[in-house]
């Protein structure tokens, strides 16, 4: 029996590779697969068996991230988080600028790299993977502070879906107090909600209205970055500068869902859609990575990104604890 030729081994790799790609990409439309597992798993494939079609996960990130977003629009109630984000208008704005100031600092005394640093900055400032997905195309930030970025988001996010209610308890919160907290100090809204629903109906209702608010913040932060990357690095023929018009397309949904009650279940479906797609695109984006752009990234943007949790936590935890700040 004849051993494999050596030249028959090499073809083999990049088809087992592609393989693997393509049941992980549908793995990921289940509704049980995590938005964390997904990005996690696209890396570990990326630099264990490669990924041999990184220009065409490339292309399809830059396609479904903006649908991704507008579709998760479709699940918004703009009138119950417009009321939410008035009342708490100018906190907010000024939180929200705090944390982004103290990012800045971080990724700076951390030599983080300027992107990297601002997504992990704009992800603890308002809604984690969210905002990172909607600030990333108009930053034009390469796919390793992406993945880097997405990744130490999602890490701390299910680690305060663990710990937040025990630690409100400890503390002394009441549901409102808690649901307040975990709004400002958690990253995503699905762990948001999920600490809420652990810790009362109450808590649930403040902590989604406060999050969703601070959700909207979005879209001046995003047409804010796309302004300032256009005065830092004018566009060129040959890498258009990206306008974040989906944002736009964003408002639009949540308006349509909200103006028209007779489109809210379908605009429910249109969302849950919209958050599978939103999986697979970050499973694709860990797909881009590689042992070389890992090194070349390192650990200091999870430094970064755990001091700057740890200081909006304790933060957060002070105000509301002393009733500085309440809901409503």
């Amino acid at each position: 029996m004849s051993s494999p030729e050596p030249g028959a081994l090499a073809g083999a790799a990049p088809r087992m590779a592609t393989a693997c790609l393509l049941v992980g990409a549908a793995l990921t439309l289940a509704p049980w697969t995590p938005a964390a597992a997904a990005l996690v798993g696209g890396a570990v494939l990326a630099v264990t068996v490669g990924n041999p079609s990184r220009r065409l996960t490339q292309a399809w990130i830059h396609h479904l991230l903006p649908l991704a977003v507008v579709g998760l629009g479709a699940e918004m109630n703009l009138l119950a988080v417009a009321k939410a984000g008035l009342q708490g208008l100018g906190y907010t704005a000024i939180s929200i600028l705090l944390v982004l100031l103290l990012g800045w600092w971080l990724a700076r005394l951390l030599k983080v790299e300027r992107d990297a640093g601002v997504l992990i900055s704009v992800g603890t400032a308002i809604c984690g993977g969210s905002a990172i997905a909607a600030v990333a195309p108009v930053l034009r930030a390469k796919e390793q502070e992406t993945s880097v970025a997405l990744a130490t988001v999602f890490l701390l996010n299910a680690v305060a879906l663990v710990v937040f209610p025990p630690i409100g308890h400890a503390a002394g919160l009441g549901q409102e107090a808690f649901g307040l907290w975990s709004a400002l100090a958690i990253h995503d809204t699905s762990s948001v909600v999920g600490a809420g629903l652990a810790y009362g109906p109450r808590a649930l209702e403040v902590a989604t209205t406060v999050k969703l608010a601070r959700a909207l913040w979005i879209v001046p932060l995003t047409f804010g970055v796309g302004w300032l990357v256009s005065r830092r690095s004018p566009a060129s023929p040959e890498a258009p500068l990206k306008k974040p018009w989906f944002i736009v397309g964003f408002l639009g949904m949540a308006a349509l869902v909200t103006f028209v009650p007779g489109l809210q279940l379908p605009g429910h479906l249109l969302a849950l859609v919209a958050r599978r797609v939103l999986v697979l695109t970050l499973f694709l984006i860990g797909a881009g990575l590689s042992r070389e752009a890992l090194r070349e990234v390192g650990l200091r943007p999870f430094l970064q990104g755990l001091v700057l949790w740890l200081l909006v936590g304790a933060l957060g935890l002070f105000v509301v604890k002393l009733g500085l700040l309440k809901a409503g």
